[in-house]
């Protein structure tokens, strides 16, 4: 098989991760991207030396005969995007969130199974090696039958802006954008169960806090002020193995520190991923800490981006197993819709 003919659609941020890292793959070429901003596709033409560049996606798609395409758009235009490259015949790295909704993420499922194509979301920290690691000691049953899981995104004064902070383009604030990190990792190390219902609450009581100096954060590459989403939003979550899982995440809020946490428990042992992966036990009747050693420079996000697109294009080329299907995209968003719904109803939302 020759070389995997790709296109990246969204040049920001994210798609410069992807960019950079099909750029690192012998056999990968890039032949086109595309973006709104003409200025900022043409930086990444000659950063990464594509073929081609777009500012509309439909005449990229009509123009390429491309294998495959990221998606690292707004997430508004994740599902129409997706769709139209499936329906063409390419298959599909998308970024998360998979969609705005549990609707548009069936179209998309819809979609890959008519077209036989590969529709990958883009659940990155499944890439990581600390999540790998632990992987692989709840498969082979270290941490014993896991029945609480708790995960935290916080953040004191973060919100970037732009069109992050713009419902109709974003969907929502930190849920949607960060929570929708940390939701997936706790699944997918717990065995993807099914959720039974939902309790949320969200909070929009501080806004983007522009006025605050002093503070180094992540920004929108496209600056806005505007901001109707949430601050803050939390959830305690009921699956199907008996198990439950607590949420919290914020892009504002009156805390000591950004925290990021990740933390499983069983009845052997327990795990923290973040802020640093430790493993809790006991032996020989004594309470023990584990703490593996594991190269810093593979917890970087580009190092993550690396081995996700490198798994995509072994999905494409030889059929690999993909580790991340658009199904458990979508049960993700059936999740992040009942937080947001039990949020405004003030009700459990059952989802089975």
């Amino acid at each position: 098989m020759g070389k995997i003919k790709v296109g990246v659609v969204g040049c920001g941020s994210n798609g410069g991760g992807h960019l950079s890292a099909y750029s690192k793959l012998p056999h990968v070429e890039l032949v086109a991207a595309c973006d709104l901003n003409i200025n900022r596709v043409k930086k990444r033409q000659v950063e990464y030396g594509i073929s081609r560049v777009y500012t509309d996606f439909d005449e990229m798609l009509a123009r390429e005969d491309l294998d495959a395409i990221s998606v690292s758009t707004w997430n508004n235009a994740h599902s129409a995007v997706s769709i139209a490259a499936l329906d063409a015949g390419v298959n599909v790295l998308c970024e998360k969130p998979m969609a705005l909704n549990a609707n548009d993420a069936e179209s998309m499922i819809k979609a890959e199974k008519k077209s036989g194509k590969l529709l990958m979301i883009g659940f990155v920290l499944r890439f990581s090696e600390k999540v790998e690691y632990a992987k692989q000691l709840l498969e082979q049953g270290k941490l014993g039958k896991i029945y609480y899981a708790k995960v935290g995104y916080l953040r004191r004064a973060g919100n970037p802006g732009g069109w992050f902070s713009d419902r109709k383009r974003s969907g929502g604030g930190p849920l949607i954008d960060l929570g929708v990190h940390i939701i997936d990792t706790a699944r997918y190390l717990m065995g993807s169960p099914k959720t039974v219902s939902v309790t949320g609450a969200t909070y929009d009581l501080l806004g983007n806090r522009a006025n605050i100096r002093g503070n180094s954060k992540y920004q929108s590459m496209d600056r806005e002020e505007y901001n109707d989403v949430e601050d803050l939003a939390i959830a305690f979550i009921r699956l199907d193995n008996g198990a439950t899982l607590t949420v919290e995440t914020s892009w504002s809020q009156h805390i000591k520190e950004n925290l990021t946490y990740i933390e499983l428990y069983g009845n052997k042992a327990g795990l923290s991923i973040e802020p640093d992966l430790n493993i809790y036990s006991e032996v020989n009747d004594y309470l023990v800490d584990t703490k593996p050693v594991i190269d810093p420079s593979r917890y970087d996000f580009q190092y993550i981006f690396d081995q996700e697109i490198a798994h995509f294009i072994e999905c494409v080329r030889n059929g690999a197993p993909c580790r991340n299907p658009a199904e458990e995209g979508l049960e993700l968003m059936r999740i992040l819709d009942a937080i947001y719904r039990s949020a405004k109803e003030g009700e459990e939302i059952f989802l089975t």
